[in-house]
């Protein structure tokens, strides 16, 4: 990464330094435009974000999954950088460990979850648009771990996510990962942008000819700008437009960010766990981690929690994952378990300043707000972000093509 000083005036100006705030000023290398891109953080990546907590473990905090390879642009981008994408099958494929979900009642929720799904594509066709709950068969008892799954996808529960969002992601159910860490690769693709790194921006001031931006450096004027920071950034007001842009909040604050969070244990005993083996079991309560056994072969388990229940989590204070995850494998494999496992790092995304939660999603009667927060202002504000992907929202990949997106925005006359 070239990491520049904070100049005194520039033709465009990016904040952020995640996938979409990099995406842009790759695609504004050439321009013959200055570009400059402000980073909050000390690192670049935002929500990618890789963590060595072993020699041999990377530990990717936030996007870990490339989602949809087949259509993800950091595919093509792994392979110009030589970094290896790996495409074992995921453990969500798999047959649970020891039969922790044993295969009829698998298939049962299988069945239920397809159903699910079917009901939420025919309720989609229609112009009016509800919370995604509604379509939860009345006493299914699959019902709470059918909302789990919607903890893990959107961050939130089944009652807080519009029907109409729900539909309009696209999932090519092609899943690959990257060895060395889904962060270190965003990290690799932004390491040749010129950044300003712990610059937060607390004012855009777009009231005058040129656009003053207020940061935690000092003042600088720009041309133009592309605003790529997560929704509960816009929506509690952490940055400030003025005029106010009350179209641009609302929209934000109908995409909020829901809650994930990972968590890695070390195994010091891997006997016969499988390498990317997958354990989770029929618990029939939306309050559940579901766990990636010896991902990549290496001795470790990956335990992932979403929703209200993560939030809770990240409240109790650090080591709450660990402990919470360590409880619900002793209660599946037995408690001679709990000798075998130890901490070793885990994510509170929704206590980052700088992220404020996971990814977003529409609130019921929103789905609409995603092309609201991503119209340019005025041919010199413009928007990216993961939240303002029309199809690929909630990924780094949707992330760093809005800012492609925003880029040629920029670039258009007029």
């Amino acid at each position: 990464m070239s990491e520049h000083s904070l100049p005194s005036s520039i033709d465009v100006a990016i904040i952020g330094a995640g996938a979409a705030g990099l995406g842009a000023a790759h695609a504004l290398e050439n321009s013959g435009l200055s570009v400059i891109v402000l980073e909050a953080r000390d690192r670049i990546g935002g929500r990618a974000y890789t963590r060595m907590v072993t020699p041999e473990i990377a530990f990717d905090l936030g996007c870990g999954w490339l989602h949809s390879a087949d259509e993800n642009s950091f595919v093509g981008i792994a392979k110009q950088l030589g970094i290896a994408v790996d495409k074992t099958d995921p453990p969500w494929s798999k047959p649970s460990y020891r039969d922790a979900f044993p295969p009829r009642e698998r298939a049962a929720f299988n069945a239920a979850l397809d159903a699910y799904y079917e009901r939420v594509w025919r309720a989609a066709k229609r112009k009016t648009d509800a919370a995604a709950s509604t379509l939860l068969e009345p006493g299914n008892r699959w019902n709470p771990m059918i909302d789990a799954v919607s903890t893990y996808i959107n961050g939130a529960e089944l009652d807080r996510v519009s029907i109409h969002d729900v539909e309009a992601y696209r999932d090519t159910e092609i899943n690959w990962r990257v060895r060395q860490g889904y962060g270190a690769l965003v990290a690799a693709y932004g390491a040749a942008c010129p950044v300003v790194l712990n610059c937060a921006v607390e004012l855009i001031d777009h009231s005058g000819l040129s656009i003053k931006l207020r940061t935690s450096q000092g003042t600088l004027t720009a041309g133009k700008v592309i605003i790529t920071v997560p929704t509960n950034l816009i929506a509690d007001e952490a940055i400030r437009f003025m005029p106010e842009l009350p179209v641009k909040l609302d929209a934000a604050r109908n995409l909020p960010l829901g809650v994930d969070d990972k968590v890695m244990l070390k195994l010091s005993d891997a006997g016969d766990f499988p390498a990317d083996g997958n354990l989770r079991a029929a618990t029939m309560r939306t309050e559940m981690g579901t766990y990636h056994l010896r991902p990549f072969g290496n001795d470790c388990i990956e335990g992932f929690f979403g929703g209200r229940f993560a939030r809770e989590l990240e409240d109790a204070g650090d080591g709450a994952f660990a402990a919470q995850a360590i409880d619900e494998i002793a209660g599946l494999l037995g408690n001679d378990i709990r000798r075998k496992l130890s901490p070793l790092a885990e994510s509170r995304w929704a206590h980052d300043p700088f992220a404020r939660g996971a990814y977003s999603h529409a609130l019921p009667g929103h789905a609409g707000a995603r092309a609201v927060l991503a119209a340019p202002v005025d041919g010199r504000l413009f928007f990216a972000g993961e939240a303002t992907s029309p199809h690929f929202f909630s990924t780094a990949h949707g992330a760093r093509d809005s800012g492609e997106r925003a880029a040629q925005e920029v670039l258009e006359p007029g």
